[in-house]
């Protein structure tokens, strides 16, 4: 039997199995992958999320975020962004990019009902993410349901590269229906 990084099929069923461990597992990497945008004066920008869902069939992940934060600036801008994952105990990086669409307010109640308060801690800061303050901690937590987003990133092309003995780099497009194409890593 081979190894899992051997095919290009093993390293796609791999590649998701990592994520759905993430969502699983607290402590797993990936759990917070780096999230990257480009900001509306064409900057890059690239910050940790938590990862929420990851659905292989479709090739969709979600993430959570408040509608106040410099990444749904630059999204509403450009709603493209690029996810990466590095799994040391499995030499495994994966790199994803997407087109995200940004759903709020009605669309997420039910949702939010769902997340632990202390979690629901992170959606409605006074003054609003970003903001200048006088002070380190000058700023006030209060839930609020109408900052919440969820960040649905439809996969478009996946790079996927093993770090073993001999390296191993593999990519996968939506075009390509997610045949494996080996590339030089």
């Amino acid at each position: 039997m081979s190894e899992w990084f051997e095919t290009t099929q093993g390293i796609w069923a791999q590649l998701w199995h990592t994520l759905a461990c993430g969502i699983a597992d607290a402590d797993h990497p990936a759990r917070v992958p780096t999230f990257a945008t480009v900001s509306p004066d064409g900057w890059p920008e690239a910050r940790t999320v938590v990862l929420r869902t990851a659905d292989p069939h479709a090739a969709v992940i979600t993430v959570h975020t408040d509608l106040y934060t410099d990444k749904i600036k630059s999204l509403s801008k450009a709603p493209r962004a690029g996810l990466h994952v590095w799994d040391e105990s499995q030499q495994l990086q994966i790199r994803l990019q997407a087109t995200v669409s940004i759903e709020s307010g009605a669309q997420t109640r039910a949702l939010w009902h769902k997340i632990p308060d202390h979690a629901q801690q992170s959606y409605g800061v006074t003054p609003p993410p970003g903001t200048v303050i006088d002070d380190a901690l000058d700023y006030r937590k209060k839930p609020d349901p109408a900052t919440f987003a969820v960040l649905t990133c439809r996969v478009m092309h996946v790079d996927a590269v093993h770090l073993g003995a001999a390296h191993r780099r593999a990519c996968f497009s939506r075009a390509r229906h997610w045949d494996g194409q080996w590339l030089s890593p």
